[in-house]
């Protein structure tokens, strides 16, 4: 049988673990507080499509409690994963696979990436500070994973599903290995899609366009993504930022398959959601920044490409955070992204 850690039993990491349950994986979480007691006393609950299902699987908040694993799924927010390289190191045996279930760049990006850049097989300062996650966790063991769905906790130990199924999966090499067919099987099998991505870093692109131009606008202005799209100016900035992302994926080989504008139509279709970093702020949770957009920065810095518009809303973005108590700015990511 399978073993499979997800390390941040949250929303997401709550709805992977009842789809790995339910397709006869051995299912264990990493959670904390009123979330781990409700789930040690009552399992954890998955609503949708109207029904609720309950699953007993073992808990704790200490990985020593688990042992190794085959596959490790990290849910945390991403700017965590750094804070956690130590602690989950019981969990890693000598093949574990150790899966990025985050928005945003992933700490092992450019790992066999072959971008023909000095970027190639080192880590960013935005995502992983010191490279600690790369030297701890090991890049070797990673697998790419885009999220779509959207969850939430809806009560200690239950997990609210809202929309989406789909977790697209991809070796960093672009390899069909065993352990991506493994994991990609085991989804399926839970009811969820788990498509096989040959080129799964196009994937992450496409998604971070949204994450660093809509989030800052919204977590700015404290607009829904419709309002937004709605918005001529907002939507000119949203369209000037996309077009400076393009550039820079596309530096990086990266594949747009589809235009700005559909994909900005695409965002504001959806009535009155509002991004993760909006979302934190209002509930005063720290936030995601630098994953999400100084990484995109740190490599213009790198590829010597011009990012201006993205490089004034992130510097508003980390002013307002800061004044909150929501972001603590780091003097060797700030050196990086002024190319020093």
């Amino acid at each position: 049988m399978t073993k499979i850690c997800i390390y941040g039993a949250g929303a997401i990491g709550g709805y992977m673990a009842a789809a790995l349950a339910e397709a006869g994986a051995d299912v264990s979480l990493i959670a904390r507080g009123p979330h781990l007691a409700a789930i040690k006393q009552n399992g954890l609950t998955l609503l949708k499509n109207g029904e609720a299902k309950t699953y007993q699987l073992t808990a704790s908040d200490n990985p020593a409690d688990l042992g190794p694993q085959d596959f490790v799924i990290i849910s945390l927010k991403a700017n965590a994963i750094s804070k956690i390289a130590d602690a989950m190191q019981p969990l890693l045996g000598p093949e574990t696979a150790v899966v990025s279930a985050v928005n945003g760049l992933p700490w092992w990006y450019f790992h066999q990436a072959n971008t023909g850049t000095d970027l190639d097989d080192k880590p960013l300062e935005s995502v992983d500070p010191g490279g600690d996650i790369w030297k701890k966790i090991g890049p070797e063991r990673a697998l790419g994973c885009v999220v779509y769905p959207a969850c939430e906790i809806a009560e200690p130990g239950v997990i609210q599903h809202n929309e989406g199924e789909r977790f697209s999966l991809g070796e960093p090499s672009g390899e069909m290995t065993d352990r991506l067919k493994t994991l990609s099987s085991l989804l399926i099998s839970g009811g969820l899609k788990a498509p096989q991505k040959r080129r799964i870093r196009d994937e992450i692109w496409i998604k971070l366009w949204g994450n660093c131009s809509f989030n800052p606008v919204s977590a700015l202005t404290g607009a829904s993504l419709d309002k937004i799209g709605e918005d001529a100016s907002s939507r000119a900035l949203v369209a000037a930022i996309m077009a400076e992302v393009q550039q820079v994926g596309e530096a990086l080989g990266i594949r747009f398959n589809v235009s700005i504008d559909d994909r900005i139509k695409g965002a504001a279709s959806i009535i009155g959601h509002k991004p993760s970093t909006r979302q934190d702020i209002e509930l005063g949770r720290p936030l995601e920044i630098d994953p999400l957009v100084s990484a995109v920065l740190e490599l213009s810095v790198g590829l010597g490409i011009e990012t201006p518009s993205l490089r004034h809303v992130t510097a508003l973005l980390m002013l307002q955070a800061e004044t909150l108590g929501l972001y603590d700015r780091s003097e060797a990511l700030e050196a990086r992204l002024l190319g020093q």
